[in-house]
């Protein structure tokens, strides 16, 4: 199989979508591999690494697209690669439909084969390829908002982890998985108060016991959620409903429960948002404030620290897109259910439930289009 690499086109997106090692390995497997010119530029991969792993380095983003049978990415196509969209041509990447109408409409028209990083789900309901990420997301939430926390960028002046005889600062975390998990880490490592808050009562119990002594839980009722509110300098949205839109749970009317100054960071903006208030940012211009109150919603937050990110999303996909190539997409769904829920697209049909239920459309399950 031919697969291509293109260079990520969306704001400050400085990933890519695999590292050379990546390539020699599709390589190794008898597989031809095109790469953009400069593609792995922003995260540390020169061209000659990626010539010296085994692929053809093409001029520019359209040849990629019009030589490749499977594109491999990280961020969903944005408008100017939608022409160069065909139909049955696989594109794996983090999709997020639920959150775009447009890109849903424009993939189907195309007839592309769309597999979703973050559909892609184990018979244990873990999310494989959104895990790495995930973890990234989480740990720079909590660096992002300690940034905007200084009064400068119109935080409260709050340092996170307080110093002797200065309390610290209190950070609520709405959601407990893999987002949630990470950014507690690394607020309870900075020294702050951490709540974690969830509605699955198995899932408090786990993290009651695996979290540092400065880590409380609470279950995410709306009343426990604004009892806290007046009172936390931070919080991070990070819930997730696999391939669906995320729901609000900090409405407007909650923010002026919340002092001035307060930041939030929505780190499920690609799904929609945790925050009604919220609206997709970009790390050139990554807040904004409403009713006095910070607001962070940039939609890749692991863009910012591309070289790390791309390994640990390269680790992930590896298996999937070797099982790709190897075998064809119809196949590598038969054998594998995992990959077959991350089938989100293919021969102008939804199949994937929640997207299409989202934008009321006709939903084909997958195993139909195998």
């Amino acid at each position: 199989m031919i697969i291509g690499i293109p260079k990520e086109i969306k704001n400050n997106e400085n990933r890519v979508g695999m590292t050379p090692m990546g390539v020699a390995e599709l390589v190794r497997h008898h597989h031809t591999v095109v790469v953009q010119h400069t593609a792995g530029e922003n995260s540390g991969f020169s061209d000659a690494e990626y010539v010296k792993a085994g692929a053809t380095i093409l001029p520019a983003i359209n040849d990629v697209y019009a030589t490749a049978e499977m594109i491999v990415k990280v961020k969903e196509p944005i408008v100017p690669e939608y022409p160069m969209i065909r139909a049955g041509q696989v594109i794996f990447t983090y999709f997020h439909f639920a959150a775009d109408e447009e890109l849903t409409h424009a993939m189907l028209k195309s007839g592309a084969v769309c597999i979703a990083y973050e559909t892609v789900e184990r018979t244990d309901h873990s999310l494989p390829l959104l895990i790495p990420m995930s973890e990234v997301a989480g740990k720079m939430a909590v660096q992002e908002g300690a940034t905007y926390l200084k009064k400068i960028y119109g935080g409260k002046g709050v340092l996170l982890g307080g110093v002797p005889g200065v309390k610290p600062g209190k950070v609520l975390i709405l959601g407990g998985g893999r987002v949630g998990r990470s950014a507690a880490h690394v607020a309870a490592g900075m020294g702050a108060d951490v709540i974690i808050a969830d509605v699955s009562l198995d899932c408090l119990r786990y993290l009651d016991s695996i979290m540092p002594a400065n880590v409380h839980t609470m279950y995410a009722s709306r009343m426990q959620i604004e009892h806290e509110l007046p009172t936390v300098d931070l919080v991070i949205g990070s819930v997730l409903i696999p391939g669906d839109k995320t729901p609000h749970l900090i409405t407007r009317d909650m923010l002026k429960l919340m002092q001035p100054g307060t930041v939030l960071v929505d780190v499920a903006i690609d799904q929609g948002g945790c925050f009604e208030t919220s609206r997709p940012t970009t790390h050139s211009d990554p807040v904004y404030v409403l009713d006095g109150i910070v607001h962070y919603a940039v939609a890749n937050i692991p863009g910012a620290v591309s070289r790390t990110s791309t390994f640990a999303l390269t680790n992930a996909t590896q298996p999937y897109t070797l099982a790709l190539a190897d075998k064809g997409w119809k196949q590598a769904c038969k054998d594998d259910p995992a990959l077959l829920k991350g089938l989100n697209m293919a021969a102008g049909k939804v199949t994937y439930r929640a997207v299409a239920d989202c934008f009321g459309l006709a939903y084909t399950p997958a195993e139909r289009v195998l």
